[in-house]
């Protein structure tokens, strides 16, 4: 237990005048400062499980943004528009708005794995989320936080949708005319931890080649490779309605 006098330690004050939060937030500080420590700081206080809640809290937090903003939406599109928004890489890009990643506490070997990096930066994001829900034991820090970030995710997912989670963007075009899945053809062609070509993936729809790429991890390769084939598919897709294919 980490026992904060009052003013907090000025560096907290700094984190959360970088969320854009009101300096009269009830923010429950020692559960920040806990939000801030990555596993290989510490082993027994680290921000695992505030992270665990906070993706239950992004979750529950984009829903009614959802419900409210797209009132005539079915189920589906509600659900293909939060997996959206709630994905790491989503996480990431607001992270690296906010920048966050100073105020980090991590070992030198984890600040060092630049392949780990976006993964770490949205836990600490879902960790910050727990913060707040817990900090009132409701939304009403998370939704004036969060919101702005999602209206303008949401409108950008409505415009280019492959540009954002690729890989969910071609599965749903492809499932939605031909009813089954893309598949995903992965190798290691390199051994070297935090190579930004270590993956090679191919995405395959049938017995076309889709599109290739590659990625430091498996699934930035694959992500590659489905962005790299959605125009593609468009094609087919559009050669099939038109009677051409």
């Amino acid at each position: 237990m980490v026992d904060y006098p009052l003013p907090p330690p000025p560096v907290l004050r700094r984190c959360v005048t970088q969320l854009g939060l009101p300096d009269t937030a009830p923010i429950n500080w020692e559960l920040l400062d806990q939000a801030l420590i990555h596993s290989s700081a510490s082993a027994q206080r680290n921000n695992e499980r505030l992270e665990f809640l906070g993706d239950a809290v992004l979750r529950l937090a984009a829903a009614e943004f959802l419900m409210e903003q797209y009132p005539g939406a079915l189920v589906g599109e509600l659900s293909a528009l939060r997996s959206h928004l709630v994905s790491d890489q989503t996480l990431t890009r607001i992270a690296e708005k906010l920048g966050i990643e100073p105020f980090l506490k991590l070992s030198p070997a984890a600040a060092g794995d630049a392949a780990a990096r976006p993964t770490r930066l949205a836990d600490a994001v879902e960790a910050i989320l727990a913060v707040l829900y817990l900090s009132t034991g409701d939304l009403q820090l998370v939704r004036p936080w969060l919101d702005p970030y999602l209206i303008t995710l949401a409108a950008q997912l409505s415009q280019n949708p492959e540009q954002h989670n690729p890989k969910t963007a071609l599965q749903e075009l492809i499932q939605k005319h031909y009813k089954t899945l893309p598949e995903y053809r992965t190798t290691e062609v390199s051994m070297t931890h935090g190579d930004p070509e270590r993956f090679r993936a191919e995405v395959w729809f049938r017995d076309r080649c889709l599109g290739t790429g590659v990625g430091a991890s498996r699934k930035l390769a694959e992500q590659a490779a489905a962005l790299a084939g959605y125009k593609d598919m468009q094609a087919i897709v559009l050669a099939k309605a038109s009677g051409t294919h």
